[in-house]
């Protein structure tokens, strides 16, 4: 054989396994297989951590030859800088991280979406406090996770009411310090997303002034490494596919859905099973049409110089 075709051949042995599964060759009573690992990182809450609890994903892959491993992060924009360094090769972010990210040059590819759920994000204060509409937070204090989801919303509010950031002071705080400034008084409002928002209506009282409704879509975007994803399209078509399955799950379990998380979050089933409720029911390919919707989050950003340069959204959509 010459060393062009032993290379191809090498080649296509290593590709065929690493996507098809663990290729079985017997002789002599052994075993060769060759597999790959898949890096999956998950927030504390959402239906990823729910798929874990679940293990259907290691099932399913385990005829593919795959590997699974969880790696947990705080929030979106530290999810995606793992996926940056390498440290994961799949995960779940909202609408504004993986903007940032792909500012970033991070070499990321959407795959999936769930369902648009803007209720899922609001703005809040405290039961007692004076604001009463948007409008009501000119020179105000307002909390919120930079290049998160709700940075957009925040945007579009103040958009929405003729504001600009200028005329509110932004505090940009992680999601657990922030609900220690907001308790305090240290900020006036806090713009959060479930499930945070959930507990701060159970636990604290706290009153809604808008949400994301007629504002924004606020999608749930699985993301991944695009030389991962180039190199092992079924192994994401089979987390794709898992992901879906875990909806329908939950959707018809959802007080059990809510135990698998309880302990994992540290939040009450009443909270979690309100913000369970605001979840999506399904896992798509993302659509032009989200894609379209995604390129008016990314143009926003621009035009309010929260990224540097225009991008093309399209470009990072799987095909």
């Amino acid at each position: 054989m010459s060393t062009n075709k032993a290379k191809h051949w090498t080649k296509t042995l290593v590709l065929s396994s690493a996507v098809a599964g663990a290729m079985m060759l017997s002789g002599c009573g052994q075993k060769q297989q060759e597999s790959v690992t898949l890096n999956i990182g998950f927030q504390k809450y959402g239906l990823l951590p729910i798929l874990k609890e679940r293990g259907t994903l290691e099932t399913s892959l385990k005829e593919q030859g795959v590997n699974v491993k969880w790696v947990e992060f705080p929030a979106g924009p530290q999810l995606l800088e793992g996926l940056n360094v390498g440290s994961v090769s799949f995960g779940e972010v909202g609408e504004a991280p993986p903007i940032f990210a792909q500012a970033a040059q991070t070499d990321l590819v959407y795959i999936a979406n769930q369902p648009a759920v803007p209720k899922a994000e609001a703005l809040i204060v405290q039961k007692d406090s004076n604001i009463q509409t948007i409008q009501d937070l000119k020179g105000k204090r307002v909390a919120l996770n930079k290049g998160s989801n709700v940075h957009y919303l925040l945007l579009k509010l103040l958009e929405a009411n003729k504001l600009k950031f200028s005329d509110i002071e932004v505090v940009y705080l992680p999601p657990a310090d922030a609900r220690a400034a907001f308790e305090k008084g240290a900020v006036d409002a806090w713009v959060i997303w479930d499930p945070f928002l959930s507990a701060a209506e159970h636990q604290l009282n706290a009153r809604t002034i808008a949400n994301g409704e007629n504002l924004v879509k606020n999608y749930q975007f699985y993301l991944a490494d695009r030389k991962f994803a180039q190199e092992h399209p079924k192994v994401v078509q089979a987390v794709v596919n898992e992901l879906n399955l875990t909806t329908q799950w939950v959707s018809k379990n959802q007080d059990e859905a809510a135990k698998l998380l309880e302990g994992k979050t540290g939040l009450g089933l009443d909270v979690l099973k309100t913000s369970i409720s605001r979840l999506g029911d399904n896992v798509t390919l993302v659509t032009p049409e989200v894609a379209k919707e995604q390129q008016q989050v990314a143009d926003a950003f621009y035009n309010e110089k929260l990224i540097p340069n225009k991008l093309n959204i399209e470009s990072a959509i799987i095909k």
